[in-house]
């Protein structure tokens, strides 16, 4: 009997650092906020049912994933999964004295929480660098030391939230679905970040070169685009095929106007599931 799919997923680097450029803009769901050297975890936010990130099955690779954690479960079956895969990450990484960068998102706020509760438990010295509005508010609103990349530029771990996590751990940014291939549940796009004023031209480049279509992100409660952090746009890219996403991910970066895409690549090192059953399931990334 198939086990029932996760509602939320966590992906994290905890291991060696990744050399790159900051910035990208959590809010909207795009951009790679992460891009600095240090260790990555990431939170992914609540999925459907038998999907990853959230996510699905986390045996599509045919590897084995190992549970973390029992479920208690005095919330809503999603809520509970964000906050066990939440919890887990920072009870299995957040270590004393690093430095932290905390991302947006729905499962990111009980990371929060559990690193809130263990700096006061076991005394820790954290400093904490934020993606986003939202990750800024959340690290004041639990008194957590705040911090930026120009004083603390070399970051010890991440967490932050993704859509969709593939076989090899490659991610979209931001709904949490488990799948062998980026594409296969998550249907709302890579998000690409882009300033105001080039995104139409790399809308076109986009889809001249990798085929699919683009879409501005609308915002919903207001006449418009979203419109980021950083005062940028979101293109959500529909792909149409399987591309080999580092290749990928690169070229797109190389176009006039971008500023960050919302793919992962080679970032995560290992993912936490959250269960509907109110388990935890981790899966590390396959290494050659």
């Amino acid at each position: 009997m198939q086990r029932p799919g996760p509602f939320s997923t966590l992906y994290g680097r905890v291991l060696a650092p990744l050399p790159g450029r900051a910035g990208g803009a959590a809010s909207g769901g795009g951009g790679n906020g992460w891009g600095v050297p240090g260790s990555h975890v990431q939170l992914l936010g609540p999925a459907q049912f038998g999907t990853r990130g959230g996510a699905g099955n986390t045996n599509t690779s045919g590897r084995d994933a190992h549970s973390v954690c029992p479920a208690p479960s005095t919330m809503s079956k999603a809520e509970e999964a964000k906050k066990l895969a939440g919890r887990a990450a920072v009870e299995n990484h957040v270590r004393n004295n690093q430095v932290l960068g905390i991302g947006s998102g729905s499962t990111i706020v009980h990371a929060v929480q559990r690193i809130a509760e263990r700096v006061k438990q076991e005394n820790l010295n954290l400093v904490c660098i934020p993606t986003s509005f939202q990750a800024r508010q959340l690290i004041l609103q639990y008194g957590l030391t705040l911090s930026d990349l120009d004083r603390h530029p070399e970051i010890d771990l991440a967490i932050d939230g993704a859509d969709e996590v593939d076989a090899d751990l490659n991610l979209i940014k931001g709904g949490g679905k488990d799948s062998k291939n980026l594409g296969d549940q998550w249907h709302k796009g890579i998000p690409i970040e882009v300033i105001p004023m080039a995104y139409v031209p790399v809308s076109r480049a986009v889809t001249q070169k990798f085929g699919g279509t683009i879409e501005l992100r609308m915002a919903i409660n207001k006449a418009g685009p979203v419109v980021t952090d950083n005062g940028n746009f979101i293109l959500d890219w529909k792909f149409d095929r399987v591309h080999k996403w580092s290749e990928v991910n690169t070229a797109i970066k190389m176009i006039p106007g971008v500023v960050d895409t919302g793919l992962f690549i080679n970032m995560a090192e290992r993912v936490y599931f959250g269960m509907q059953d109110g388990s935890v399931n981790m899966r590390e990334k396959p290494f050659c």
